[in-house]
C-alpha cells in the first residue's frame, strides 16, 4: 500500500512540474534542468506527507547546484497541493544552501533563520 501511495504522489509531481512548464516558455533551460533534478533526487524529502526527514547526499549535491530563486518563481497553486513547501527550505538550508528570508516560493515566504 505504501508503495502504491509513493508511486502515485510521484506521479503526481512528475504531472504537477509538467503543469507548471507547459505554458512556461520563459522559463529557463538551466531553470527546468534543476526542476527535473530536484525531482529526481529529492521529492521523497519534500512531499507534503510525512515528517521531515534530513535529504541525501544526492539531493544535497542537486539542491547546492539549483537556482532557487528561480524554480520558487514557478511554484504554482498546483505545485503547492504536493509539495511543502517548508520542506523545500528545509532541505535547502539543510544541505547548506542559503534560502535567504522573504524569498517567495510560490504562495510561501521563507522566513527568518530560527
Amino acid at each position: 500500500m505504501a508503495t502504491s501511495n509513493t508511486s502515485a504522489w510521484s506521479l503526481m509531481v512528475v504531472v504537477g512540474i509538467m503543469i507548471l512548464f507547459a505554458g512556461g516558455s520563459q522559463v529557463s533551460a538551466d531553470c527546468e534542468a534543476d526542476v527535473q533534478d530536484l525531482i529526481a533526487k529529492c521529492r521523497s524529502f519534500v512531499l507534503k506527507p510525512g515528517p521531515k526527514v534530513p535529504p541525501s547526499e544526492e539531493c544535497c549535491a542537486v539542491a547546492k547546484k539549483a537556482d532557487i530563486p528561480c524554480v520558487c518563481s514557478f511554484i504554482t497553486p498546483p505545485i503547492e497541493l504536493i509539495i511543502s513547501l517548508e520542506k523545500v527550505v528545509y532541505v535547502a538550508r539543510t544541505c547548506g544552501v542559503e534560502v535567504p528570508p522573504g524569498l517567495k516560493c510560490g504562495s510561501y515566504t521563507v522566513p527568518p533563520l530560527a
